[in-house]
Formats: structure tokens, sequence, C-alpha cells
């Protein structure tokens, strides 16, 4: 089967164990796949598990790949994480850190075609007019929109996302995310992002998986994911799920249980 497909999956930090026998729903090529859950669910060590960062057990396989089995080398052609830590404020331009990140991936890239990727990434997300800015001399949200280009433009068959809208005002949000599907849209990829805004992952999710204490607890479409009783379970909060005028649910938060 094409997409991601992670089954069994083990990971944690040091001696402690994070997330235990984990499986995915099955992720088709071109599909974003969002992850929900409180702080500490384990969104973070899924990905970076994935990603091949950190010890971990399972299988994980894109399409006809199994990642565990690839150098590192290799699987960083083929996987683009995105922790969430910024880019550091480093004396170089946005332009000239991107093409260092693409290079030391993908070092073959003829300078032509780097050229010509880095800027169609840049005009896709908007922030052509970074390009010559220092990184020293660029705000947070502006330095995480440099970090997602440095990313997308290496177009990878696996984009793993770690909260890429936290430093973003809403306008920003949005862009992110349309430029994230038009990627995967375009290539066939498979996209997995973590993010905390549960209606903003409603909107723009094609499925949701909702972690809580490094367990799957529902998984699927939003319709059929986002419960009362879900978020009850996974945040500890009353809530309300609605619908708006298009037929999309959304959450309304009412207070904190207990």
């Amino acid at each position: 089967m094409s997409g991601l497909i992670v089954r069994h999956l083990s990971a944690g930090y040091s001696k402690r164990q994070v997330i235990r026998d984990l499986s995915l729903p099955a992720v088709p090529p071109g599909t974003l796949l969002g992850l929900l859950g409180p702080n500490a669910s384990g969104k973070s060590t899924l990905l970076r598990a994935i990603a091949g960062q950190g010890r971990s057990s399972g299988r994980i396989r894109l399409d006809d790949e199994d990642l565990n089995l690839l150098s590192h080398a290799k699987r960083a052609t083929l996987v683009g994480y995105l922790p969430q830590s910024l880019p550091g404020t480093t004396s170089l331009v946005a332009y000239e850190a991107v093409m260092a990140a693409c290079r030391a991936v993908q070092p073959n890239f003829q300078t032509d075609a780097v050229e010509d990727a880095i800027e169609s990434t840049f005009d896709d997300l908007g922030i052509g007019h970074l390009a010559l800015e220092r990184m020293s001399h660029l705000s947070g949200g502006q330095r995480q929109m440099v970090g997602l280009a440095q990313v997308l433009v290496r177009r990878p068959k696996l984009l793993l996302l770690d909260e890429p809208t936290s430093a973003l005002d809403l306008r920003w949000q949005l862009s992110v995310i349309s430029a994230v599907r038009r990627m995967l849209e375009q290539t066939g990829a498979v996209g997995v992002i973590a993010i905390h805004d549960i209606n903003l992952a409603i909107r723009t999710c094609d499925q949701l998986a909702v972690l809580d204490r490094g367990e799957i607890i529902a998984s699927g479409p939003a319709a059929n994911v986002i419960t009362p009783d879900v978020i009850a379970q996974a945040y500890g909060v009353s809530s309300r799920v609605e619908t708006c005028s298009r037929g999309i649910p959304f959450v309304l938060a009412d207070r904190a249980l207990g």
C-alpha cells in the first residue's frame, strides 16, 4: 500500500517511554493528517520517531520503503521534518539559510534547479520580501516561515511539521496550511502536522488523530473524531461541537473539568 504506515511504534527519551505500541491509520498520498492532543501527549515524540531521530521500535513504511532500514542520508531525502525549535539567528540572509539547508540534504541538486525551487517556495509562502533579510533581524514568526521554506523547498515524500503555526498570526497560519496542502496535492506526498488549534485542524486536515498519554484515543475524519467525549478525555474540558453555516463542525470549550 502506498502512503505512510506506522505500526506498533514505541519511542521516548532516555529511560522514559512516551509512546507505546502506537499504530496510526494508513495515510494515503496527498493526505494531511493532523495530530491533536494536550501538551506531553506524545505528538512531538511521534514525529521525531517517524523522522528517525532518537530511539524507537516498530514499523514505519513510506510507499515501498521501510524507513528504519534506510541510511540517515537516504531517509533525509525522503522525509522533511520541521521541529518546534526555530531556525537560528545567524548572519545568513533567509535565502542563504534555505539554500544551505537544501544543499545539506541533497548536495547533488543543480544550482539552477535549487535557485528556481527556492524562488518558487518563497513566492508560494508569500515571504519573497524576506529573501535578503538577515536571519538575526527576523521575528520569531518570520523565522518560522523560513524554517518551513527549508523543508518545503526539497519537496519531500513525507512532510512532518511540529507546530508550524505556533508563532504566527491568523493570516499566516492560513497561508502556511494552504501552502502545505498545495504541495501535497501537486506531489502526492504525505503530510503529518502537530497542531494545537482544534478548529484550524478540523478545517484544514483530511484526517485527525487525537493522542493522550502516548496513545491514539480517536482517529479518522473530523466528524467522527471531534466529539465532546473525546475532548473531555484528552483535554479535561467540557465542550460543545457545533456546526457552522458551511456544515463544518467547530468546538466551543466551556470549562475545565475536575
